[in-house]
């Protein structure tokens, strides 16, 4: 047995010397780890697997788990027979009073050396997921690759052992007790990318109309879309939320460094954005042209208690570039509502939002490409 070992296993073999006699405890060496298996599928909690071989005797088998210096959730552990799951039977478990301990019984109904495979949740082992992006000069596509770094404070040695993410590559190794590891576990090249543009009225609130804003272009967010599916070289399943950092190619053999973003967790067949900073190559002037309350209801002192509203919102968006463009738009409409008219098609991404996905072409000799929107909608039942 390791000195540095955390967590201990001792086998008591329970004999009975006949019908009246005591039981006696005989102790064995204690059984290195076979394999263990260290699972991050669960953000909150790390599950570790390991396999020993157990020397049973046939009759009952007290085996005692016990640790220190290491914060297992109790209720987690589990002890499962793997060799002769008919033959071998766990009894009962028991909790000896004030130790970091439990004590497993065991019936063998003959000699077996058992492999049997225990696990149990294990506090501070953590891990984190990183993207590095590097897009083409043209910013058509990029290479994206992805690293898992794993620390262990969790106050024990892992000597070897496999390391699993719910996807991508498995890999076999060893962390110490206050060791950080970086492993590169997905790599995809050539992942079709779209440059977007995003304007939400809400965060763009007070900055609408650049007349009000002495006529300042106001840098409009941008982002590289990239989606999670089998034509992008991806799609075998969900990539896990992360830091991502986006360098383009420089037509120079070198890369430059456009931005540092956090991307959620993204689903197979989703879409998630990379922020790389502001552009006032698109300009947006929104104005809301009406905002009348109708179908007024009024209480015995005639105060208004209920009311609808009609309201137009119109919107000029230019493109100033020499490619075309595409403008994620977000509206937001509070409350119950009613689309009366609306001259571009939108998305619902839910009951107050909604997302306009505009394609502008590349400016002309005449002047910058102009698409507008026009939007006359109804709320509903408003209070005031």
């Amino acid at each position: 047995m390791k000195p540095e070992r955390t967590i201990l296993i001792v086998i008591g073999f329970l004999l009975a010397v006949n019908s009246i006699a005591q039981a006696r405890i005989k102790l064995v060496a204690l059984p290195e780890r076979a394999d263990t298996t260290i699972r991050l599928d669960n953000p909150a909690a790390t599950l570790i697997e390991e396999e020993r071989v157990l020397t049973l005797q046939k009759g009952i088998n007290k085996v005692d788990f016990s640790w220190k210096a290491v914060n297992i959730d109790v209720d987690s552990i589990r002890l499962r027979v793997l060799d002769h799951p008919e033959k071998v039977t766990l009894l009962n478990v028991s909790y000896p009073p004030g130790e970091a301990a439990l004590v497993w019984e065991i019936n063998s109904d003959s000699d077996f050396a058992e492999s049997v495979r225990i696990s149990y949740l294990l506090d501070n082992i953590d891990r984190l997921i990183t993207y590095k992006a590097i897009a083409d000069k043209d910013e058509s596509q990029l290479d994206l690759k992805s690293f898992l770094v794993l620390r262990n404070f969790s106050g024990e040695d892992f000597d070897l052992a496999n390391v699993l993410l719910d996807y991508g590559q498995a890999f076999r190794q060893g962390i110490k007790h206050e060791e950080t590891k970086r492993m590169l576990f997905l790599e995809a090249g050539k992942v079709p990318v779209t440059k977007v543009w995003t304007w939400d009225a809400v965060a763009m609130k007070g900055k609408w109309d650049p007349e009000e804003l002495n006529n300042k272009n106001v840098g409009i967010p941008v982002s590289y879309r990239i989606k999670n599916d089998s034509a992008g070289g991806l799609g075998d399943f969900a990539l896990w939320g992360g830091k991502a950092r986006i360098f383009q190619q420089d037509g120079h053999d070198s890369t430059i460094f456009l931005g540092e973003d956090t991307t959620p967790m993204v689903p197979v067949g989703e879409k998630t954005e990379l922020y790389i900073g502001d552009s006032r190559d698109i300009v947006v002037t929104q104005k809301k042209m009406k905002d009348e309350k109708i179908n007024i209801t009024r209480n015995d002192a005639h105060r208004i208690v209920l009311f609808d509203t009609d309201e137009i919102i119109t919107a000029r968006i230019e493109n100033f570039k020499d490619s075309p463009t595409i403008l994620t738009m977000t509206q937001h409409i509070p409350g119950q509502w009613e689309m009366k008219k609306c001259n571009l098609e939108y998305e619902k991404k839910d009951a107050g939002t909604l997302e306009f996905e505009i394609r502008l072409p590349a400016r002309t000799e005449k002047g910058p490409a102009v698409e507008k929107l026009n939007m006359h909608y109804n709320r509903i039942n408003v209070r005031p």
